[in-house]
């Protein structure tokens, strides 16, 4: 028993030669949906903040209906109902990229975060004070220089704080991908409990891994914000 619990337990943290831990999927989902994400909702967040009701209304759509319905839900629609389509099963690059389960894990939750990023992004582009674009617009920018150099950038420090817990969120939120098959680290718990019954010691060590891969990003994105925003820090704290 001891030597079963201890292969299991090898499988959570590294990975040998025929496949990858559990730790090391769970940290490529993270990295590949906020990737998705991030790129996704740079444009999508200039669209939602603009005043163009056409080009903001359609934003507001998408962010609406991937904020307002579960994100197993949008997994299992991704996962299962876009494959069972026929057309979808006539193309063969659509086939096998619908037939992989980490792929889909990776669509879902890079669809899920662009939406609650775009407004985060959005909402921190509308806090720009009026008097940092008139200085830019004084300097003779244009509309693509002033985004380029001063919103975004400016928009993107501010929203930090609040992207941390994203993060955070998404990290935690790849834990549904064991339902696409996907050898995440719940999926490995999963697996050691089947085989152990060992409920309590299974789950609590994915849980451990979890929480200290939790502590580790908090402690990037704090040492982030002390650096750059280190301008809105008060000169004489009280």
């Amino acid at each position: 028993m001891t030597e079963i619990l201890q292969s299991y337990w090898q499988a959570y943290l590294w990975h040998d030669d025929y496949q990858f831990s559990g730790l090391v999927i769970t940290l490529w989902l993270l990295v590949g949906s906020l990737m998705v994400g991030f790129i996704l909702s740079l444009p999508l967040a200039i669209a939602r903040a603009s005043r163009n009701k056409y080009l903001s209304f359609p934003v507001w759509c998408f962010t609406y209906l991937f904020r307002g319905t579960p994100l197993y839900i949008q997994l299992l629609i991704i996962y299962t109902g876009v494959y069972s389509l026929q057309f979808i099963q006539q193309q063969p690059l659509l086939n096998s990229f619908f037939r992989n389960g980490f792929y889909c894990a990776v669509l879902a939750l890079g669809l899920n975060t662009t939406a609650f990023t775009t407004e985060m992004f959005a909402g921190a582009i509308r806090a720009i004070s009026f008097g940092e674009i008139e200085a830019a617009r004084a300097f003779g920018m244009n509309r693509r220089t002033l985004y380029r150099t001063v919103i975004l950038p400016a928009a993107m420090r501010r929203a930090l704080p609040f992207y941390s817990n994203e993060v955070i969120l998404m990290l935690h939120a790849t834990a549904i991908a064991f339902t696409a098959t996907v050898p995440d680290i719940l999926k490995v718990a999963g697996d050691v409990n089947a085989a152990t019954y060992m409920s309590f010691e299974a789950y609590g060590v994915a849980a451990l891994i979890y929480l200290a891969t939790s502590c580790g990003l908090i402690v990037l994105f704090r040492l982030g914000e002390r650096r750059w925003l280190a301008f809105m820090r008060p000169l004489n704290p009280i």
